[in-house]
């Protein structure tokens, strides 16, 4: 099964064009991209109810396609037969599959769009699994050329492999009382048992660890490989990548999704979209004079952006690990105080125990010693477990994506003292001053915590840029400049700005610093934000003795 679609620029890819960041490659006379995928793997990629292609990688592909002007023809069938038409040249590129190490001889990968997680599954009444090697002369049902496949092929686990081509052909097989273990992703494994009513099969290990899942092409086609790595980079920068995980997976993680109403939705979209097609092709007709003769002096500026992408990257990480972050911590700090109390009502037998018999041995040290250290153990384990809580939530916040009216009352000192945990290590790493001057209280104002967040962070970051020393400080202060105007101000000791540059800082890639990778991007998207707010931020600054940043708000 097949669907084509072109390029259909949306509302944030107009800047993109307008400024040509695309190539003449958008050309409708140019032939379409074949991509691969597995029929039967949702809710990654799978054919919905009305005989399409569907799925996280699937909408994924398309908004790809879709920011990067190409044709691409989406092909979904048996994973091995997949893989088999990839390897004769049949197809062009795989729209998902987990990486490892064994595989980078035959094929090149993407950054990862996803983090996929193997289980075993067994029927019920079945023992726990925790370690490999307890799968040693097991009959073990994997899917032909998948991931789990590999593996048993390149490793010393005695076990008997029963391969078919679908995950569902293998639950099947182990819900009928066949064999001893499905090995299947976690995600497909238990949407597909809930799908299938298969009410007899659960999981009962993951020993393995998350696999970067991503697009994979054979070895040496580096530049079809760009083109899917730069468009998923740009979805990143967008959030419309992390929209498209949060709708298929991110539910799904938690409390389970309508997997046939978003079928139904999808399809209906891409019926209007298909409506809007005509439209669009006379548009992208009209750009490619412009493309082709702004393309030399934008090559430069796509290696900038590549740069930017790069740390974008970090984005998925984010949302990928979070999740799996919460889980331990929340372990943690409802065991903790439990294990601490424990401790408290053992002491005095412990206790008693040495006075009357001398000092004994816990955990290979004297009790006299560890009863003194022990308590402050326990209480260190439990202020760095509320830590990690506290930074994978700001982090959380800090990538989730608001509504552009979004309106709130805003305190400056707790948007600063957020901005701050997030950039702790770059700080850390710059400068040995760091000084922070809060005056409270302050009166809030209205806007978006998280976009000034964001605005803080970048002149932050930007005054331990201009350090040429740990040794010079940076200062940092919240005052009342008069009752009607709260102010943030940002005071580097670091190199300057010359005078001629000062008026540009806010301009689109403009940059002193492109030898080492800046964009010019971060300060022009902090005006803009600051101008959404009613603000001002504003530049002082004298060549080799630093540069101070005032950002100014109407109180509410």
């Amino acid at each position: 099964m097949s669907i084509k679609i072109n390029a259909m620029p949306s509302i944030y890819q107009s800047f993109l064009l307008f400024f040509g960041l695309c190539t003449a490659s958008i050309s409708l006379a140019d032939a379409p991209i074949h991509v691969g995928g597995d029929l039967n793997y949702p809710p990654y990629e799978f054919i919905n109810e009305n005989g399409k292609p569907d799925g996280y990688n699937t909408e994924l592909t398309r908004a790809i396609a879709e920011v990067m002007g190409i044709e691409v023809d989406i092909q979904l069938g048996s994973w091995d037969d997949i893989r088999s038409r990839l390897e004769q040249g049949k197809l062009d590129v795989l729209q998902g599959m987990a990486y490892s190490t064994g595989r980078t001889d035959n094929y090149n990968f993407s950054p990862p769009h996803a983090l996929v997680h193997q289980s075993i599954f067994a029927r019920k009444g079945t023992a726990k699994v925790n370690d490999l090697n307890e799968l040693t002369g097991k009959e073990l049902i994997v899917q032909r050329g998948g991931v789990m496949h590999d593996f048993f092929l390149h490793s010393d686990i005695k076990a008997k492999l029963i391969l078919v081509d679908t995950h569902s052909a293998a639950l099947r097989l182990l819900s009928s009382g066949k064999y001893d273990y499905a090995l299947v992703a976690n995600l497909p494994g238990l949407y597909l048992g809930k799908e299938l009513a298969l009410s007899n099969i659960i999981p009962v290990g993951r020993p393995f660890g998350a696999k970067q899942y991503g697009y994979a092409v054979m070895k040496g086609n580096t530049d079809l490989l760009a083109q899917f790595s730069e468009g998923l980079a740009i979805l990143k920068n967008t959030g419309r990548q992390q929209e498209i995980y949060d709708k298929w997976l991110g539910p799904l993680e938690q409390d389970g999704f309508p997997w046939k109403k978003i079928g139904l939705i999808t399809g209906s979209i891409s019926g209007i979209l298909l409506v809007i097609l005509g439209g669009i092709v006379i548009w992208n007709r009209m750009l490619t004079r412009e493309v082709s003769r702004r393309t030399n002096e934008l090559k430069q500026q796509q290696k900038q952006l590549m740069q930017a992408d790069k740390m974008a990257s970090l984005g998925i990480l984010v949302s990928g690990v979070a999740h799996e972050i919460n889980n331990p911590s929340s372990l943690l700090l409802l065991n903790l105080p439990v294990i601490q109390e424990f401790y408290d009502d053992a002491e005095d037998i412990l206790e008693a125990h040495y006075q009357e018999h001398g000092d004994f041995y816990i955990a290979g040290l004297e009790y006299s010693r560890m009863r003194d250290e022990i308590p402050s153990m326990l209480q260190d384990m439990l202020i760095g477990t509320q830590k990690i809580r506290r930074i994978v939530n700001d982090l959380k916040d800090f990538a989730r994506e608001t509504p552009d009216n979004w309106k709130e009352q805003i305190d400056i000192n707790e948007t600063l003292e957020v901005a701050i945990r997030l950039v702790d290590k770059t700080i850390r790493q710059s400068c040995d001053q760091f000084n922070v001057e809060y005056t409270r209280p302050l009166p809030s104002f209205y806007g978006s915590a998280q976009k000034i967040e964001q605005v803080i962070i970048n002149l932050i970051v930007n005054a331990c840029q201009a350090l040429e020393s740990s040794n010079q400080a940076i200062n940092i202060r919240t005052f009342l400049k008069d009752e009607n105007h709260l102010c943030l101000e940002v005071w580097d000791q670091g190199k300057g700005i010359e005078p001629h540059n000062i008026n540009r800082l806010c301009d689109p890639f403009f940059t002193t610093r492109r030898e080492d990778g800046g964009t010019g991007l971060g300060l022009s998207i902090s005006s803009k934000i600051v101008q959404e707010h009613g603000g001002s931020l504003v530049y002082e600054s004298i060549p080799k003795h630093g540069t101070k940043a005032i950002l100014t708000f109407s109180v509410a």
